[in-house]
């Protein structure tokens, strides 16, 4: 079905920064002897010290020589040099958003930490970040949030990702669309205001999956923001879509520019 130009009241939630981390089902093998953390994302299981504003958690992701770092509210990304075992952060670049309550400063938390040059340990799937005034423990995020499988997971819609933008809004929130692939490919859901049945064929891939689906939906009518919703569901799902999967994050991208991020339940 193709796909409208959606026209919610709330708040468009644009995406300035994004951090993927490599995603697979299989848990990571302990860090050989000299090995960095590269490569890997780190959730943090406990801070000594200041603690993190908000309660965080500390999440850094390490790619291609740069780190992206999340405490809470923004996302602050920069170049990273390991060399010596301290981290060696250049300017960082941050999001914009406002973040309410004690969150709000969790970013200066972060900027303090990474620009005090922190030294670093890596032990199998633990890393400890040690600077001036904290000590932060972090576990490999494959370990404490491993990847839900595909099948058999309800996923649950929480963005809308068009050509232009990724739409979150209360409509979403409140219809809940979802859906669940069984074993043998049977696919089951709700569109936002009409149920789903039909079939959904998964491709394993390097980057993850191919999924095609294909769907049908029963005939009732809803209220125009909540069709919205539903066709914006529908076009996502209309053919084949690369799917990549995140902890409990599912994340649909279909070549005709639209696409889903669900989250387990």
């Amino acid at each position: 079905m193709p796909g409208r130009s959606l026209r919610f009241g709330a708040a468009l939630s644009l995406l300035l920064l994004a951090a993927t981390a490599c995603s697979n089902d299989d848990e990571p093998a302990p860090a050989p002897p000299g090995s960095t953390p590269m490569g890997h994302t780190f959730i943090s299981t406990e801070v000594t010290g200041t603690t993190i504003p908000g309660g965080g958690p500390l999440t850094l992701v390490f790619a291609d020589g740069r780190i992206t770092a999340d405490a809470g509210c923004n996302k602050h990304s920069g170049a990273v040099d390991l060399r010596d075992h301290v981290l060696h952060v250049s300017e960082l670049a941050s999001t914009l958003a406002a973040c309410p309550g004690e969150r709000a400063g969790s970013d200066a938390w972060v900027g303090e930490l990474l620009r005090g040059e922190p030294t670093w340990e890596l032990d199998g799937h633990r890393l400890t970040l040690t600077g001036k005034k904290t000590t932060v423990v972090l576990a490999d995020k494959k370990v404490v949030q491993p990847d839900r499988p595909i099948r058999g997971t309800e996923w649950t819609v929480t963005t809308l990702l068009t050509p232009d933008a990724r739409i979150s809004s209360r409509t979403i929130d409140e219809v809940r669309p979802n859906l669940t692939i069984a074993g043998d490919g049977a696919l089951t859901g709700f569109a936002g205001c009409n149920r789903m049945t039909g079939r959904a064929e998964i491709t394993e891939t390097p980057d993850g999956a191919e999924i095609a689906f294909t769907a049908a939906t029963t005939r009732m009518l809803c209220p125009p923001e909540v069709m919205e919703v539903e066709q914006a569901v529908l076009a996502a799902l209309d053919g084949t879509a690369q799917a990549t999967v995140d902890a409990d994050t599912l994340t649909l991208r279909n070549p005709n520019g639209h696409g889903l991020t669900l989250r387990a339940r």
